[in-house]
Parts: C-alpha cells; structure tokens; sequence
C-alpha cells in the first residue's frame, strides 16, 4: 500500500509535467501521437463499438469541425506561434 500511496503523492506533478509537454506539441505532433494511440487500442476500440461507436463518431466530427476552422484560421492570419494561452510568447526582435 505504501507505493499507491507514493504514487498518489506524485500524481499531481505528473500532471503538470504532462500539461507542459503538451501545450508544446505542435498541431502535427499533436494529430501523430493520436493517430498512435488509435493503432495501438484499435482492438479495444472495434470490441467496444457497439456500445461507444455512436459517442466516437459524434467527438471525430467535432474534431474534424475544429480543424476546419483552425485551418480557416491558419489560412487567413498564418501559423499560430501557440495555441495555448499561458504559453509565453518571444518579445519583438528577439
């Protein structure tokens, strides 16, 4: 019991490690490490379609929707330098 513990203590720290691993991914890094996911738990994914197939293609569509518009976006005012918020951003001319 005492290493659970140990690692409940941890958790949080993982967290935020991961929260700044993430809001430093790239869009493309982003889509990569997904499309991985999806191969590496695609078996789990087809034996559980029947009951979660609806919700999954409900969350894609809304996926594809945000994509359309950051690419809309991208488009019209170019490469975003972040897309999260409390990311800092380089002052001019550095």
């Amino acid at each position: 019991m005492r290493d659970l513990s140990a690692v409940r203590q941890g958790w949080g720290e993982v967290e935020r490690i991961g929260a700044g691993l993430v809001c430093r991914m790239t869009i493309q890094e982003s889509f990569r490490h997904w499309l991985q996911l999806q191969q590496v738990f695609e078996f789990q994914l087809r034996d559980t379609s029947a009951l979660f197939g609806p919700e999954r293609l409900s969350a894609l569509a809304a996926l594809q929707t945000r994509l359309l518009r950051l690419a809309e976006w991208q488009e019209r005012d170019g490469e975003p330098g972040s897309l999260h918020p409390d990311t800092p951003t380089a002052p001019a001319g550095s």
